[in-house]
């Protein structure tokens, strides 16, 4: 899911590669109704979010300017197969996401939680 305008859609599921549809939310209704806020200027660039990008610009990777609002924070949704919400992550702080074992195991419950 991303904030984005709906005609930017295509662009970042290129660039993301991702392997399932991407959902547009520009008025951020599904942000809010998952408890995913704006966070305050020293939130968003801590010192954990600055190091994260100093990693990526010495692996060779140069961010882009940002296209849309920065403040506002992220989220790993969980949503089960009979469209439930299964899992909800909500960092305070962009460097806070939860690894991908979290992730995967979010999403192997919820698929067990669907099947019975």
């Amino acid at each position: 899911m991303t904030f984005a305008d709906p005609s930017r859609l295509r662009d970042h599921h290129r660039r993301l590669d991702l392997p399932f549809p991407l959902l547009a939310d520009p008025d951020r209704t599904l942000y809010h109704r998952f408890g995913l806020g704006r966070g305050a200027v020293r939130q968003v660039w801590n010192p954990g979010t600055l190091a994260l990008y100093a990693r990526l610009v010495r692996r060779g990777r140069r961010p882009s300017r940002p296209t849309e609002d920065v403040r506002q924070l992220g989220g790993d949704i969980v949503v089960g197969p009979e469209g439930h919400l299964s899992a909800a992550f909500r960092p305070r702080s962009p460097d806070a996401r939860p690894t991908i074992d979290e992730l995967a195991a979010a999403i192997s419950a919820a698929g067990r939680a669907g099947s019975g």
